[in-house]
């Protein structure tokens, strides 16, 4: 074994080969600073080398004594599909070729392998490992400085967002709070409040859109016992429950246009009348308002109160969407695979990179609240420590998937002088061409996932 000095960047290989003559020359013919080498003749036991010291790279002899380079690329990626695992063979087929890109290897190298052409794809890989580390370390890095009170972001509309909640917190009676559905308008509703001198008193809730209406007065207001059928005793109503707090009413643009008009005399005069009661009862209460409709429209169409409008827009927080934000995602992927880690009690380090450029092609039209059910259900499925494409639901795996049948496509066998590149080229042309572009239909008749295909199409320049 070679072991340099171990520093930040430090890359691990473990190379298995049941040929320690091979070994002996592949270690030192790849051994360098910042790279530390494992070798073992034994396929099992190199697995359990991978197992302990979870490299970034494998180079593995495809025809071994027990388990074959396919069975020990099977293990490999079931333990981590972020591990590059490079086969060689001096048994070349395309068949096996073909198996290997299905099942994920990053490469296929044919012995006897040039020392060169060995050492420039190792470098390549080692490099493109390096890269992630700097990545994920200016992503920790980041995600600590990106934090404000429950939200995350760095985008300019979230800075901006942010600046905002802070100069208006300390001052607001009311807000208004717009944004899609699933932008995250609960969580600036929670920041201004904790921003606010009304700090230290509840945060009460109610979602406009879930309660009927002809209950509607008496959850806000409160009713005495007797007012109508099923009033069996006095009830505080949430403003009162508030008092000296906030309450947060969502979705506004649904509330009943009678309610409207007693939330209207309530901000105003701030007291509340029980349903019932001859008495008003003084209360105390910030209210942060929230919608996803454009209430302008609402009030064109007699749907809601031009003047509540105006009592609660005196100042108005917008919540960017996700796709307005899509340089936020890295750090919301990492912030939402860490709680999920920590919930689901697993060891998840993050997502492969055929993973992250799968969410980064999405439009996220439920914004925020969709990644984060989509990296919970990622995180969930994971069976090793980083979540892959095939951890995805299945609407990101196949989007608009194609269920006619795929082209067939013969497999042509290599030509002497045609490398393992040379010929993944030759066939995912040849793929392309006969289902005329369709990715997906491509995909399927060489038998590996759309992800897979594009990340094939990038590496030979075919996208």
């Amino acid at each position: 074994m070679t072991s340099p000095a171990p520093s930040p960047s430090n890359i691990i290989l473990v190379i298995i080969d049941d040929n320690t003559g091979s070994l002996e020359m592949l270690s030192t013919a790849l051994a360098r600073e910042g790279l530390t080498i494992f070798t073992a003749s034994d396929p099992e036991e190199g697995l359990e080398i991978i197992f302990r010291e979870h490299p970034q790279i494998v180079l593995t002899d495809l025809v071994m004594p027990g388990l074959t380079g396919l069975e020990v690329l099977e293990r490999v990626v079931d333990f981590d599909p972020a591990i590059d695992v490079v086969l060689m063979t001096a048994h070349y087929t395309s068949e096996s070729a073909v198996e290997a890109i299905r099942k994920g290897a990053s490469d296929y190298l044919n012995k006897p392998i040039p020392i060169a052409t060995l050492r420039e794809r190792i470098s390549r890989l080692i490099e493109d490992a390096q890269r992630r580390q700097r990545a994920s370390a200016l992503e920790n890095e980041m995600l600590a400085n990106a934090r404000f009170e429950d939200m995350v972001g760095r985008s300019p509309a979230m800075i901006e967002m942010f600046s905002r909640i802070r100069r208006v917190a300390p001052h607001y009676r009311n807000v208004l709070v717009t944004g899609e559905t699933g932008t995250g308008k609960e969580l600036a509703a929670k920041a201004l409040h904790n921003l606010s001198p009304v700090s230290s008193g509840r945060f009460v809730v109610l979602n406009c859109s879930a309660v009927v209406e002809t209950l509607f007065e008496s959850e806000l207001f409160g009713h005495v016992r007797g007012s109508f059928t099923g009033a069996t005793q006095d009830k505080m109503g949430l403003f009162e429950y508030a008092d000296r707090g906030t309450i947060f009413l969502d979705e506004i643009g649904d509330m009943p246009l009678g309610t409207q008009a007693k939330l209207l005399r309530t901000l105003q005069n701030q007291e509340v009348l029980r349903v019932g009661s001859l008495t008003a009862r003084r209360v105390d209460v910030h209210v942060i308002a929230a919608t996803h409709r454009d209430l302008r429209t609402a009030i064109a169409e007699k749907n809601f109160r031009e003047d509540l409008y105006y009592r609660l827009s005196m100042v108005e927080v917008h919540v960017p969407a996700l796709a307005d934000r899509q340089e936020d995602l890295p750090l919301l992927i990492r912030f939402f695979v860490e709680r999920f880690a920590a919930q689901f009690r697993k060891e998840i380090r993050g997502l492969t990179q055929r993973a992250h450029i799968v969410l980064a092609r999405h439009h996220w039209p439920g914004n925020v609240r969709e990644l984060e059910n989509v990296l919970g259900h990622a995180c969930m499925m994971a069976q090793g420590n980083t979540a892959d494409v095939q951890d995805l639901p299945e609407y990101l795996r196949f989007p608009g998937r194609d269920t006619s049948a795929p082209p067939t496509l013969t497999v042509v066998p290599p030509n002497d002088s045609e490398t393992f590149e040379q010929h993944e080229k030759h066939l995912i042309s040849e793929a392309l061409s006969r289902a005329n572009g369709n990715q997906s239909q491509a995909a399927r008749a060489l038998r590996i996932g759309r992800d897979a295909l594009r990340y094939k199409m990038r590496k030979h320049g075919l996208l």
